[in-house]
């Protein structure tokens, strides 16, 4: 399956953003869909995951800020984030893959879109 990111962005810390990830499979419904992060220095890590029935997973530090969804009818994943911080900076990638995905089993790997929350 081809992922396709977009929705990063420059923004103040408190805004917020919607990423969205388009993927080309009609069986896209049955995949574990996630976004991961890597922040400048740092190695990629998990942000959410959703598995096709909509059970989600969130790392502890975005999980009362961030939402994770997915619209099987558009193949689309949704990450909204309410009150970024500067500490959620970095490429934000989508993935796809089985449940519960993780770094090491993601199957497919979006491009990658850059957000900035600035202090």
């Amino acid at each position: 399956v081809q992922l396709q990111a977009s929705g990063g962005g420059l923004v103040q810390a408190g805004d917020s953003l919607r990423l969205s990830c388009a993927a080309s499979r009609r069986t896209f419904s049955s995949y574990s869909m996630g976004w991961f992060r890597r922040a400048p220095g740092k190695e990629r890590e998990f942000v959410a995951i959703i598995n096709w029935n909509g059970r989600t997973r969130y790392r502890e530090d975005v999980k009362a800020r961030f939402t994770i969804s997915r619209d099987n009818d558009k193949n689309t994943v949704y990450l909204q984030m309410n009150t970024l911080k500067p500490e959620d900076t970095g490429v934000y990638y989508c993935a796809a893959g089985p449940w519960p995905l993780a770094t090491l089993n993601v199957n497919s790997w979006g491009q990658g879109t850059q957000v900035t929350v600035s202090s």
